[in-house]
């Protein structure tokens, strides 16, 4: 790709949306920034006996939170509205979930501390990129998977149902179902029983 994209008469937003190159410091992306960012405040800061609030704050700053699943603070987006929680999932502290693009986590997850959902992507063409433009690419996280501490999970991938990321793992491309996956790049180890 070279040279400034075309613009078309879709909106920063509307280009973001559709995973097309865009500019983040468009206002209306920096208001729907802004609001994630007191809303995910606000959340960092409740008490542990919060639950109540921390639900109802969720479900305002989420796409989706499914029931019966916990969220531990701090939790870090960019704009809230693109990730998709199953039920019954289980998020320890300190996840950064950057959702340029849509973040789907399915039923049953388990996702250890620190851990990274980066759906970002910047152009390698220096010019562009100079030029602050940007997209993203989707990440899909299927039922019953756990994700170590620390594992990072970079634009565009998918993570079959009941797999497991070994802690700090990072993982550059999609994985099956059902498989115990290590290190960096994440690479599969060996199957797991059903």
């Amino acid at each position: 790709m070279t040279g400034r994209p075309e613009t078309d008469g879709r909106s920063m937003r509307e280009r973001m949306d559709d995973g097309d190159l865009y500019l983040a410091d468009d206002p209306e992306l920096i208001e729907a920034y802004a609001r994630a960012q007191e809303l995910t405040e606000a959340y960092n800061a409740t008490g542990v006996r919060e639950r109540e609030r921390r639900t109802t704050i969720l479900g305002e700053l989420l796409g989706a939170i499914g029931e019966e699943t916990a969220v531990r603070p701090p939790l870090r987006v960019d704009y809230g509205r693109q990730v998709r929680i199953g039920a019954r999932a289980f998020v320890n502290f300190g996840l950064v979930a950057l959702d340029v693009a849509p973040i789907t986590i399915g039923d049953d997850v388990q996702i250890g501390p620190n851990v990274q959902l980066l759906t970002p992507l910047h152009p390698l063409e220096a010019g562009l990129r100079r030029d602050k433009w940007e997209n993203a690419l989707p990440i899909a996280i299927g039922d019953n998977v756990w994700l170590g501490g620390g594992v990072i999970v970079c634009p565009g991938v998918t993570i079959g149902a009941n797999t497991v990321v070994g802690a700090g793992s990072v993982v550059t491309r999609d994985l099956p179902a059902g498989v115990l996956a290590v290190g960096s790049p994440a690479r599969v180890v060996r199957e797991l029983p059903a």
